[in-house]
C-alpha cells in the first residue's frame, strides 16, 4: 500500500532533495563550530549562516540578514519575543485563533501582571480588523497575530493588522508557523516589528530550525544566555544581533538544509508553491463536500486559506477516522485539537475535535483522488 503524506500543516515531507545533501555535506565535509575559532572548518560553519540569513532576509523583504536569530523552533523564537519585549502591566492583544506557541507563555505572562486581550474570530476563524482597533488600550505594547490558522488554514488580514500597529505605535509580532515560504510576507510592507518563523513547515526545511527578525532598535531581552563565540572577555550578553538572542552552538547542519531549503523557495517562488498546493486543497475540498455527515470547517473560499481542510464526519470520533485513514488507505492525517483549543473552542470544536487534512508541494492530484475515495468509503461504512 503506497504511503500519502498529508499532515503538511505539521511538518512538511519529504523535503527537497537539496536539503538532504546540503545537511549530509555538513556533517561529513564541514561540522565545524561556527564563530568558535579561525580554522577553515569553523569559517565554513559560519558562512553557512550567513549563507542561510541571507536567503531568509531575500524571502522576507529584511534589509539584513544580521537581524534574524537563529533559534531551535518557532515557539523559542516565540517564547523569546513575548518573554523578551512585555512586562508587567503591558497589555497584548492576539486573536481567538492563536496556537499554544502563543496562547501558553501569554497564559503564563498573564499570571505576572501582563494584560491579554484576545479577540474573537468569527465560525470560519476570520478576524475583523475594526475589532483590533477596538481593543486597544492605553497601555497596549504588541499586537501578536498568526499569519493562517493551522487549524481552518484561514488567512489573516497581516498587511491591515500592520497598518493598525503602525498608526498607533505598537509592536506588531506575527507567527508565520503557517505561512513561511508559502504566502508572500514583506517585513517592511506589513510593518511587522517581530517575525517568528519556523523551518520545517512551508520553509521545506528541517525539524529543529527556524528563528526570530528582530527589527533593528526593537530592545528584546534573550531567553538564554552564555556562548556565542564573541565577546568572550565579558560576562555580560553581547548586545548586538543576532548574538544578544543566539547562545550556545547552533543546529549547524540543520540550518545548512535550511538554507538550501529557502533557496529551494527563492528559486522554485512562493506563488508556483502556492498555487499548486491551492489546486490541490480544492480538488479536495470539492471532492468530499458532498459526502454525507461530513462537515468543514472554514469557509468555500479556498483562495482565502491556506493547504488546510480541518473536518469532522458525524457519529465517528477524528481519532478513528484518522486511524482508518492511515491503517486502511496509507493516508497520513492529523486529529485532535492541533495545539489550538482556543481556535477550536472559536469553532465549537473543542469537544468535538476534528481531522485534518494538509497537502504540501510534492503531493500530487492523484493523492488526492485517493484522499477522496477514501473519505467516500469510510463514510458510506460508517
Amino acid at each position: 500500500m503506497e504511503r500519502i503524506y498529508m499532515d503538511n500543516a505539521a511538518t512538511s515531507f519529504p523535503k527537497p532533495e537539496c536539503v538532504y545533501e546540503a545537511m549530509d555535506h555538513f556533517n561529513r565535509h564541514q561540522g565545524g563550530s561556527p564563530g568558535r575559532g579561525t580554522h577553515t572548518q569553523t569559517l565554513e560553519a559560519g558562512s553557512v549562516l550567513l549563507d542561510a540569513r541571507e536567503a531568509l532576509a531575500a524571502l522576507f523583504n529584511i534589509d539584513d540578514g544580521i537581524n534574524i536569530a537563529f533559534m531551535l523552533n518557532i515557539t523559542e523564537a516565540i517564547n523569546t519575543a513575548l518573554s523578551g519585549y512585555l512586562r508587567p502591566g503591558d497589555h497584548v492583544i492576539t486573536t481567538s485563533m492563536e496556537h499554544n506557541a502563543v496562547a501558553r507563555p501569554l497564559f503564563v505572562l498573564s499570571q505576572q501582571g501582563v494584560e491579554w486581550t484576545a479577540v474573537a474570530c468569527n465560525k470560519e476563524g476570520r478576524l475583523d480588523p475594526a475589532d483590533i482597533v477596538t481593543a486597544i488600550r492605553p497601555n497596549t505594547r504588541m499586537i501578536c497575530l498568526l499569519h493562517a490558522s493551522n487549524l481552518t488554514g484561514t488567512i489573516m488580514p497581516l498587511e491591515e493588522v500592520g497598518t493598525i500597529a503602525r498608526q498607533h505605535g505598537i509592536v506588531f509580532m506575527v507567527d508565520s508557523a503557517q505561512t513561511a515560504g508559502l504566502l508572500d510576507i514583506d517585513v517592511a510592507r506589513q510593518g511587522i516589528d517581530l517575525l517568528a518563523f519556523t523551518g520545517h513547515k512551508g520553509l521545506l526545511g528541517p525539524q529543529g530550525t527556524g528563528g526570530l527578525y528582530v527589527r533593528p532598535g526593537l530592545d528584546i531581552r534573550p531567553l538564554k544566555y552564555g556562548g556565542t563565540g564573541s565577546r568572550s572577555e565579558f560576562l555580560e550578553q553581547p548586545d548586538f544581533m543576532p548574538d544578544h538572542l543566539e547562545s550556545g552552538t547552533p543546529n549547524t547542519p540543520g540550518i545548512a538544509g535550511l538554507n538550501a531549503a529557502g533557496r529551494f523557495v527563492l528559486a522554485t517562488g512562493c506563488d508556483v508553491i502556492r498555487r499548486h498546493e491551492q489546486d490541490l486543497t480544492s480538488r479536495l475540498v470539492e471532492g468530499i463536500q458532498g459526502i454525507k455527515g461530513l462537515r468543514i470547517y472554514g469557509g468555500s473560499d479556498r483562495g482565502r486559506y491556506t493547504s488546510v481542510v480541518a473536518f469532522n464526519l458525524e457519529g465517528m470520533d477524528c481519532g478513528e477516522l484518522s486511524l482508518r485513514l492511515g491503517n486502511d488507505y496509507g493516508i497520513g492525517s492529523r486529529s485532535g485539537l492541533h495545539c489550538a483549543p482556543l481556535a477550536h473552542k472559536t469553532l465549537g470544536t473543542l469537544e468535538l475535535g476534528a481531522c485534518r487534512l494538509s497537502p504540501g508541494f510534492f503531493n500530487t492530484v492523484d493523492h488526492i483522488e485517493q484522499a477522496v475515495r477514501a473519505l467516500h468509503e469510510i463514510a458510506r461504512r460508517a
